[in-house]
């Protein structure tokens, strides 16, 4: 089980509200994501209450269930707000079709269902539908990054002869960078309950 699914299960029998953690980046008005500053916190939180509980390396504390549903919930709600920002600037910018406009999740992020459920929450009050892979089809990101480079190829960006000396990105974008002018945009996104069951 991956850390991802093992945070997921946990979640499941805790309480997202006992622990406070803050979202990320919320003075920040783009959508770009980090989840440095929400790692320090939980990380902070577990320390914490392991010398509270005076727990030993390999036990598990207590709370375990509540740590993981709060970090859990906060990621949700980060994605959901920095998406929320995202799709607020396309309807602005006439970005999105006039017909059945659609938000694509899709990687291992795309197996949780708490996640899902938050976006849903997101896209059902903007009008648009969400579109989720099976779980099980989220989990390799070989195959979604072996899709990015048949985009690429398709758009003929970064295609290189044989003979030509690679360089390694962290990123591979596609398509046109926005960022500067949705910060420019200062959109306020406005508040949503994340009720989640």
């Amino acid at each position: 089980m991956s850390g991802g699914q093992a945070v997921e299960v946990l979640a499941q029998t805790g309480d997202p509200t006992r622990f406070k953690f803050t979202t990320p980046m919320g003075q920040t008005l783009d959508c770009n994501f980090s989840f440095a500053g929400l790692r320090n916190q939980v990380s902070m939180a577990v320390k914490k209450r392991e010398e509270e509980e005076g727990v030993e390396r390999g036990t598990l504390l207590s709370c375990v269930n509540d740590l993981a549903a709060s970090a859990q919930h906060t990621v949700a709600a980060h994605l959901a707000k920095r998406t929320h920002r995202a799709v607020l600037f396309c309807k602005h910018n006439r970005l999105l079709p006039d017909e059945n406009p659609t938000l694509v999740l899709s990687g291992g992020v795309a197996s949780n269902k708490y996640i899902r459920k938050a976006l849903s929450v997101i896209t059902d009050r903007e009008g648009l539908r969400l579109l989720c892979p099976p779980p099980k089809l989220c989990t390799d990101n070989g195959v979604m990054i072996a899709w990015n480079g048949v985009e690429r190829f398709r758009e003929k960006k970064g295609i290189l002869s044989p003979d030509v000396d690679v360089l390694y990105e962290p990123k591979a974008p596609l398509g046109v960078d926005v960022t500067a002018q949705v910060r420019a945009a200062a959109i306020k996104v406005p508040p949503v309950k994340m009720k989640i069951t």
